[in-house]
């Protein structure tokens, strides 16, 4: 038995080891040269290849506060509509027990199914043709992209939340949208929480889609303006590594925040 936990013991310091490992290339190799990142990229950096200069440059190359919030205002504002919208369908989902809300429910869980890649040509092409290849443009996309996988933890979620609450609040004289808005969505607290954090993550990093969407420099994101990083016959690996950590801060800042909420939440939604 204690052979057994001592191989387990091994093989989780290992495996976080290797998961740790590219944070300590980034960090690291962010404070050096670039001829100290060719010469030996696992090394710490110290002496002539160390340097601190490399975020200043980074920061101004990004226009790091304009870039910061053009990511900060489609990152919050797809979140926002993402949990008003999900929130509200799956408790619609949940409450009409029909063959047709049944096939909408397993619609949204098909949709994950689908590869990005196999339907952003045609999705760029109508959404250009109805002129919606800026910011908002891209907050709509990212509502119908980050619909499914909310929909499926909030009506998980919601499964649990007794009938008889919103029985009480209609005989009290609520109709339908302030019995959602006033007894059932502050009760999704947990899930909401979860679901915020997923999208945060990946709208906040996303780089594909605004890529194909945004065309104009001044809308760029954080992740797009790191491309500039990155030349046809030069590749600055010292800026882009120090724009990478510049870049991560505020996403790790709200993740510790809010990660106590993370497991708690995708279990209930999960297996409620």
């Amino acid at each position: 038995m204690k052979r057994n936990r001592s191989k387990l013991l091994i093989l989780g310091i290992f495996l976080g080891l290797l998961f740790l490992s590219p944070f300590y290339i980034i960090l690291t190799n962010s404070f050096k040269t670039q001829k100290g990142i060719f010469l030996n990229v696992m090394k710490l950096p110290f002496g002539q290849f160390f340097t601190s200069n490399n975020y200043v440059e980074a920061f101004k190359e990004l226009d790091f506060i304009h870039s910061f919030l053009n990511s900060l205002l489609i990152t919050v504002s797809s979140t926002i509509i993402i949990i008003i919208f999900a929130s509200m369908a799956a408790w619609m989902l949940v409450r009409t027990k029909t063959r047709f809300s049944s096939f909408l429910f397993f619609l949204f869980a098909a949709a994950m199914l689908i590869p990005f890649q196999s339907v952003m040509l045609p999705l760029i092409n109508i959404m250009g043709k109805l002129g919606l290849l800026n910011p908002f443009g891209l907050v709509f996309m990212y509502l119908g992209f980050g619909s499914s996988l909310s929909i499926i933890l909030y009506h998980g979620f919601i499964k649990n939340i007794p009938k008889e609450l919103e029985e009480a609040a209609v005989i009290d004289g609520c109709n339908k949208f302030q019995v959602f808005w006033y007894i059932i969505f502050p009760l999704l607290k947990p899930i909401t929480v979860t679901v915020s954090i997923l999208n945060t993550m990946w709208i906040w990093n996303d780089f594909l889609l605004p890529q194909l969407v945004i065309n104009k420099p001044e809308w760029h994101t954080i992740p797009l303006k790191m491309f500039y990083f990155f030349g046809q016959h030069s590749k600055q690996w010292h800026l882009a590594l120090a724009g990478l950590v510049i870049a991560m801060i505020p996403i790790i800042i709200f993740y510790f925040i809010a990660q106590k909420h993370i497991i708690k939440g995708v279990a209930q939604g999960s297996i409620k």
